[in-house]
Formats: C-alpha cells, sequence, structure tokens
C-alpha cells in the first residue's frame, strides 16, 4: 500500500494523461474543533479514455465520491491516501466531501486557539504535499490549475486566500460564507487559507504596469502591538521595484497578503499572494539586528518566489533547489542593492555558505540537482545544499557568464514560460542563448557532483620579500574526487595607517589541482593575500601562515566585515576539520567577538563558540573553557555600549553559556533588579532566558516558573515554561520531557520544539545518558505514526548529541547496521546525527594533543 508516499514516477504516469482544468472547493470551519467539511469539484481531462489514475486525499472520513455522475462507494475506492479513479472519460467532473481534520502540527490546516483571549486561528501550510489535507486534489506540482474557493467561518473573522479578500455573505447563528475568485493556474502547494480574527494593516503599492496593488500585514490580535507592519511594507516595497526592473517583468498576481501565523513550523511560505511567516518574526522583545535582517531577507525571499517557484514552477521536486537557490540568491541581490543593508552578501557567507559547507561535508550530501524519488526524500531535503549551496552556485554562475548575460537569460525564461513547468535544462538553454557559453560541462561539475573543494595558496617570495610563485591548489574530498572551475578573487591587503587595506585584486579562474597566478610574480608579498575575496567562489580556503598571522594580530583592522568573516570561516573549518586545536579558536573568536560590529558576524561568532566549547573541546579542558567563556562573554556585555546590540547579543550567550554558581548569582541579579547592566532591556524574552539560564543550572524550579508564567501566559509564554521546565536539572523533569513528546505524543509542533531545546539543555551530559538506548528503541515508531514534520523533529532533535562521545558513535553504528531497509529519510538523519559526533571526536582529539 502506498500509504501518504507518492513516487516520482507514478507522478509522470499520471501527468502522461491527465490535465486538470479548475477545483471549486468549498470549506465550512465551524463544524467544531476536530474536523472540517471538505468538498472539491474537480474538472480535469484524460488524453487516454478508459484508462485509471487517483486523486490524493487524507481525510478522518471520506462521505461522497462521485465521478461523472456516478456514485463510488467510498470503502471501495478509497485506500491510505488516493481515493482510486477508473473508467475516465476525455472530459471529467469529480466530487469528493469529506470531513477532515484540523492539524496542530504546522501541515495541512494548523488550528490554534490564542491563551489570551481563547480566539481561534486556522491557517494552511500545504508544502510538500499537504493540500490533500485539506481537499481532493492531484498533489504534484505539474498538474497546476485554475482555484476557486469558498470558505464558511465565523461572522467577526477575516478569511484570505490567494485572491483578493471578497465581501462576506451574512448567514444565520453568526456564521459568513467568503466566496473568492479563481486564482490563475497555479500548484496546489502554492495554494492558501487562512481564518481568524486577524488583525491587519493595509498599503498599496503601484505596479510596472501601473495595477495598484493592494499590501495586507496580518498577526494575530494580541499581538497587533508588536506589528511593525511599516517596516515590511518598507522592504516589500524595496522587493517590488526591484525584482520587477531585474525580471522586466510586473508582479504575476493581483495582490500581496504577509500573514504572521503562529506555531509555524517554517521560516516562511511562498503561497501565491499570500505568503505566511512564523510568528517568532513579529518582536515583542527587543532582538539583535541580526534578527531583524534576516526578517527582512525572509519578506524578500518570498518575494522571490512569486515570480520563480510561483509564477514558473518546478516540474517535480528534483529541482527543488532551483526554486529555492534562486530566491535565496535573488532576495539577497535584492537586500544587497536596495535596502538599508548593503553588506548583506556577507551575511550570505557567513550564514548561507557556513550551513552550504556543514552539509556539503556530511556522508548524506547530494548534488544540487538531487535525485528525489518520492516525497520522502523532498521532505528532509530543504537543506543547506538545497538552499546555500545552491544559491552559492548561482552566484558563480553570475561571475561566469556575466551578470547583464544572466539577467538577460532570466528575463528570457519567464517570458518563455510563464504559468508552466519547468526543469533545469530551460533555464540553462536561456542561459546558453544570451552568454553564449556551453554549460553542460560547468552544470555536471558544478550542479550534478557533490563536495566541497579546498583552495589553498602556495607562495615563494626572494630575499627582498618579493613574490617568486604564487600558485593556488585545489583538493577534493575522496568520495567526491571532482576538481571545479572557480571564478574568483585574490585580494592583497597591507597593514597602511593602523588599517588593513586591500592594495591590490586579482580576478581569475582556477581550474585544476594548481592554478598559476603569474600576475603577482614580482610584487611585494603584501601583509595578507587572502584567496576568494569578495566571496566570489563556493569553496573552503585556506591562508597561507604569514597572512593568518597579520589576520589573528589584526582581525579589527579590516574596513569591512566581509575579508573579516572570510578569515574567521578559515578558522571555523580548519577547528571542525581537526587541522587546529579547538582551545585555539575559542581564543580567536573571543578576541574577535571582543570587537566585531556586523551583527550577523557577532551571532554566529558566538553560536560557533559556545558549539566549540561544548563538543570539540577536549573533555578535560571543556569545565575551565565553558567558564572562560562565560566569563569573558560578561566581561564583554558590562564593556558594552548600554542598549547596544552588542550588549543584548553578549548579554543573551552569557545566560546561555553560564556553568558557574557565580554567574548564577549575577544572573539572578538581572533577573530581579539586584544587579543591573546599564541599558539592558530585561523585556519578557530576556526574562525567560535568565530564568531558564538559572533552572538549567539548579538555581530555580517549578515556582519561579510558574511565578514567571503568570507575568507572561502567552503562547510566547507557555512556550518558553515549556523549555524551562524541560531543562530542570533532574532526572524525573528529564523523564516527563521524554514521555510528553515520544510516548504520548500529542503536543503541537511549536510546544514539542519547546521541549526538545530544554531537555537538550543540560550541564552535565551524562544526564541524557539513559535516553541513549531510548532514543534507538523510539525512533522507528515514531516515524512510522507521526507526521514527517513531528517525526524529524524528534529524531533531530533527541538525538543525545551532548553526550558527544565513543559510545553514541557506536550506538548509531548499530542501529544502521540492524536496520539495513528502515526509512531512508530517517536513516539519513541518523546518519547526520552521528556524523557530527564523529567529527567533534577528531577535534577533541586535535585539542588534546595540542
Amino acid at each position: 500500500m502506498p500509504g501518504m508516499n507518492l513516487t516520482r514516477d507514478e507522478a509522470a504516469q499520471r501527468a502522461a494523461h491527465v490535465s486538470v482544468e479548475s477545483y471549486d472547493v468549498t470549506l465550512d470551519v465551524t463544524t467544531g474543533p476536530e474536523v472540517f467539511r471538505s468538498q472539491t469539484v474537480v474538472r480535469f481531462a484524460s488524453s487516454t479514455p478508459g484508462a485509471s489514475t487517483f486523486i490524493d486525499l487524507i481525510a478522518r472520513d471520506v462521505l461522497e465520491v462521485e465521478l461523472n455522475g456516478r456514485a463510488l462507494d467510498p470503502a471501495g475506492v478509497v485506500a491510505d491516501s488516493r481515493i482510486a479513479l477508473d473508467d475516465l472519460q476525455a472530459e471529467n467532473v469529480l466530487r469528493v466531501v469529506a470531513d477532515c481534520r484540523y492539524m496542530n502540527t504546522g501541515e495541512g490546516l494548523h488550528r490554534f486557539v490564542d491563551p489570551v483571549d481563547k480566539e481561534v486561528y486556522l491557517y494552511s501550510q500545504f508544502e510538500v504535499a499537504d493540500s490533500r489535507r485539506v481537499f481532493a486534489v492531484f498533489e504534484q506540482p505539474d498538474l497546476k490549475a485554475e482555484f476557486t474557493f469558498a470558505v464558511t467561518a465565523q461572522n467577526h473573522w477575516t478569511v484570505v486566500s490567494n485572491q483578493a479578500t471578497p465581501e462576506p455573505e451574512q448567514l444565520p447563528e453568526g456564521k459568513a460564507v467568503w466566496r473568492f475568485a479563481a486564482t490563475p493556474r497555479i500548484s496546489s502547494y502554492i495554494t492558501a487559507i487562512v481564518a481568524g480574527p486577524y488583525h491587519v494593516e493595509r498599503s498599496e503599492l503601484t505596479s510596472a504596469d501601473g495595477r495598484v496593488i493592494p499590501l495586507g500585514v496580518f498577526c494575530r490580535h494580541s499581538l497587533r502591538e508588536h506589528l511593525d507592519a511599516d517596516n515590511i511594507v518598507e522592504i516589500t516595497k524595496q522587493g517590488f521595484e526591484y525584482f520587477e526592473r531585474l525580471f522586466d517583468l510586473p508582479y504575476p498576481f493581483d495582490k500581496y497578503d504577509q500573514l504572521f501565523v503562529p506555531e509555524f513550523n517554517a521560516g516562511a511560505m511562498e503561497n501565491a499572494g499570500a505568503v505566511t511567516f512564523v510568528e517568532t518574526y513579529v518582536f515583542r522583545s527587543k532582538v539583535p539586528q541580526a534578527v531583524i535582517e534576516r526578517r527582512a531577507l525572509t519578506v524578500l525571499h518570498e518575494l522571490a518566489h512569486m515570480w520563480f517557484g510561483d509564477l514558473v514552477t518546478m516540474r517535480w521536486w528534483d529541482d527543488l533547489w532551483l526554486n529555492e537557490s534562486f530566491a535565496e540568491w535573488a532576495s539577497t541581490s535584492a537586500q544587497a542593492e536596495n535596502t538599508r543593508w548593503p553588506w548583506a552578501w556577507t551575511t550570505f557567507g557567513v550564514a548561507e555558505k557556513s550551513w552550504a559547507y556543514r552539509q556539503d561535508q556530511l556522508p548524506t550530501t547530494h548534488p544540487i540537482v538531487a535525485d528525489i524519488r518520492d516525497l520522502e526524500d523532498v521532505e528532509v531535503n530543504f537543506d543547506g545544499i538545497t538552499y546555500a549551496k545552491g544559491a552559492s552556485v548561482l552566484k558563480q554562475l553570475v561571475a561566469y557568464v556575466g551578470e547583464d548575460e544572466f539577467v538577460q537569460g532570466l528575463r528570457r525564461y519567464f517570458k518563455a514560460h510563464a504559468w508552466g513547468n519547468t526543469e533545469l535544462a530551460d533555464l540553462l538553454r536561456e542561459l546558453e542563448v544570451t552568454s553564449g557559453r556551453d554549460l553542460r560541462g560547468w552544470s555536471a561539475q558544478w550542479l550534478q557532483r557533490a563536495g566541497v573543494n579546498t583552495l589553498v595558496p602556495e607562495v615563494a617570495v626572494d630575499d627582498e620579500g618579493r613574490y617568486v610563485s604564487v600558485a593556488v591548489t585545489q583538493t577534493a574530498p575522496v568520495a567526491h574526487a571532482v576538481l571545479r572551475p572557480h571564478r574568483l578573487a585574490i585580494g592583497c591587503y597591507d597593514l597602511v595607517d593602523g588599517r588593513l587595506q586591500r592594495t591590490d585584486r586579482i580576478e581569475t579562474d582556477v581550474v585544476g589541482d594548481r592554478t598559476e597566478i603569474p600576475e603577482l610574480v614580482g610584487r611585494k608579498q603584501p601583509d595578507l593575500l587572502l584567496v576568494n575575496d569578495d566571496d566570489l567562489a563556493y569553496a573552503k580556503i585556506r591562508l597561507d601562515q604569514r597572512s593568518f598571522e597579520t589576520a589573528v594580530a589584526h582581525l579589527d583592522r579590516f574596513g569591512d566585515s566581509m575579508p573579516r568573516s572570510l578569515v574567521l570561516g578559515a578558522a571555523w573549518d580548519m577547528t571542525r576539520d581537526a587541522e587546529s586545536p579547538a582551545r585555539q579558536f575559542v581564543e580567536l573568536a573571543l578576541k574577535a567577538i571582543a570587537t566585531e560590529t556586523d551583527s550577523t558576524v557577532l551571532r554566529l561568532l558566538l553560536a560557533q563558540t559556545t558549539t566549540t566549547a561544548k563538543l570539540y573541546v577536549s573533555p578535560e579542558h571543556r569545565p575551565d573553557v565553558l567558564s572562560q567563556v562565560s566569563s569573558s562573554l560578561l566581561d564583554l556585555a558590562r564593556a558594552a555600549e548600554p542598549s547596544s546590540d552588542r550588549q543584548l547579543q553578549l548579554a543573551l550567550a552569557f545566560a546561555a553559556t553560564s556553568t558557574t554558581d557565580e554567574h548564577a548569582a549575577v544572573i539572578r541579579g538581572l533577573l530581579d533588579g539586584s544587579g543591573e547592566l546599564e541599558g539592558l532591556s530585561i523585556d519578557a524574552d530576556m526574562r525567560w532566558a535568565l530564568l531558564t539560564s538559572l533552572v538549567a543550572a539548579g538555581a530555580a524550579g517549578e515556582d519561579d516558573i510558574e511565578a514567571e508564567l503568570d507575568r507572561d501566559s502567552t503562547a510566547n509564554g507557555q512556550r518558553a515554561a515549556a523549555f524551562a521546565r524541560a531543562a530542570v536539572p533532574t532526572s524525573e523533569a528529564k523523564d516527563a520531557a521524554w514521555r510528553s513528546v515520544v510516548d504520548e505524543g500529542e503536543l503541537p509542533n511549536a510546544v514539542q520544539e519547546s521541549i526538545i531545546g530544554g531537555f537538550a539543555r543540560v550541564h552535565e551530559p551524562e544526564l541524557l545518558r539513559p535516553y541513549l538506548e531510548r532514543y534507538f528503541a523510539a525512533i522507528e515508531q515514531v516515524w512510522a505514526t507521526r507526521t514527517n514534520e513531528i517525526a524529524q523533529q524528534i529524531v533531530l532533535g533527541l538525538y543525545p548529541t551532548v553526550l558527544a562521545d565513543e559510545s553514541l558513535v557506536e550506538a548509531s553504528d548499530a542501529w544502521l547496521e540492524a536496520n539495513p531497509q528502515a526509512v531512508p529519510a530517517m536513516r539519513r538523519l541518523v546518519t547526520e546525527n552521528r556524523d557530527g559526533i564523529a567529527r567533534a571526536l577528531r577535534a577533541q582529539a586535535r585539542d588534546h594533543s595540542a
């Protein structure tokens, strides 16, 4: 039986003879808290009359199935997630009536009750294949159709879909029905239904073709005071201006709503004209500037999808990378060129590229063009390859073919394939026309082969300090032995008036295992030579000895954050690769943290320092290093400018890493007001961060959590309390957290995520030792009985990473060996968990020998 899966071959077979004209979907969400009534009328054609096919639906009860006026017995045609349809005609009309379940997992139609005012909020999340949880549908991206929605709901609600919200028709008993106009031809996974007493702030803009595009920014009513809609609208308008100019194509839909929804299971989703965002982007407390910059990037990312993904859509999930990578590249370009974040490419290198490098060194890495055999494959493929490596390679492609040629190729692509479905070859064909380059070889090396290369400078100087030779050597991992062409820059930096200034820049092609750089021969050796300056190429880099020493001594002397972040990235790679001791990186990182001014670089450095201290430092040195890190962060927080972004980040990092009684006393003082950091805002989220730090240290308990929850009984407060309770350092608390997630399994996705995070928050890793065996005993049942989103959270989050020892590797190996037939997606996650520990052990051994 197919269960809830769908294979690529099945989708291709269905698309070979089925084409869909339209869906009329009627939903009634007034039928109670568990199910809603769904009626779907589908008009579709078959090029092979008499043939059979199936339509997808996940429902509690299928009540009626009628095909071409003929009633079908649901008991005979419904199995798993499918309805069998036999004896098709050339033109067909199918009607399906069902009771579908509300979800609390962030999949399908999610139902949330606001604890503040008890109001109900609904929203849909359909990617990858969850529109079938709401209506009967041919659930694959290449069977596009027009969708017409009618929604019956409470008459004081707002209902939003892909088309403009109509005036509701009033019904008895306080109900109303909203009848939306038909959409253009789109894929089912980007349709949307959002309903509830949402607060909205409205604006508008004029599109490139003169149309007035209505804009709406929505959130729950109880969050309205925190919604900075003006900022969202400003970024949206900047994105519209940039993308319409870049693509030479007006916005393809009629309105643009952006909705911040509760318990969302991703950052955002590109529903056509009705984008949904994770609600944490409504800032109720002060957040780092890095988070504000990230929100802006997310707004631009989803807007870019309106063209690349929604207007022109991948045929199958093999090309998910192109959808997401393009949005990553385009949104970063827009942010760098048309917003107040001109350093966006630095942020991309620090955040996205480091994610890609990490993912690309796992044993489960895959080519950018992945082999997506079925829906289970794609569910675990929203990863650093699909997003970040793909976008990095697109940036490299722009450098390779030329920016003007790339843009012209995009414009041809949109015009040729508007409202249709494409494959990678369709885009490459247009780029070959505009650039004159044959991209088949480039594609084979960059898109169809996995792995990351390492670039190392080799230099020789004469007695006068001038270069005799300079070369860039390239290596590849044994498992992915491909040497790629890299279009990159090499920068020469010298100390001038106390600053590290770039005094020369050479752009060149690095090809093969060794590339000579004759332009530098005879030049005086600079203080620092930086391979991949401006971060054009996708590759790990190393520095020669003189350059590394210069960088370490003068990290704060760079004129901007890009070269500094590249140097720090190289140091991080060397630590993760066990080429340099972890304690050396901690020392370097703390020095960098002391002067770093870029909010995102600072945020990443703090995270890397914490990871290094907890996992990569050898066990015998770890307590001292953790204490040193916390003490240094506290000192830096005290020295930071009051109310600054630095102060906020340093205070949060100090609270997250503190392990001693002395640090706990400081945190208690911040929380109860007996101590202070001048200018630090002790707002709701900061209070929870401080309290959780005390709880994890055993310096606060249930009474403190209850008291804080009385102060903050919002959904955010309840999730923070769940996190704190799971962080209590007792066997009883850990067991309660485990049982609520694994054994009981009825938690909303956001609450489960919080409990998993608190479960892993321990000062003494041995507290989680009993769960090593329980983890491997539980995960197969979890995967078989939970939705994909929930199962992934558990398999990833409950893996006892903090143990970071040989026994964890051995247990992982034993499970993998004993379960060769386990679901490939689950085996992939366990393999990736295991690899992280194996890497940590290598780093610990290097640190021990230092």
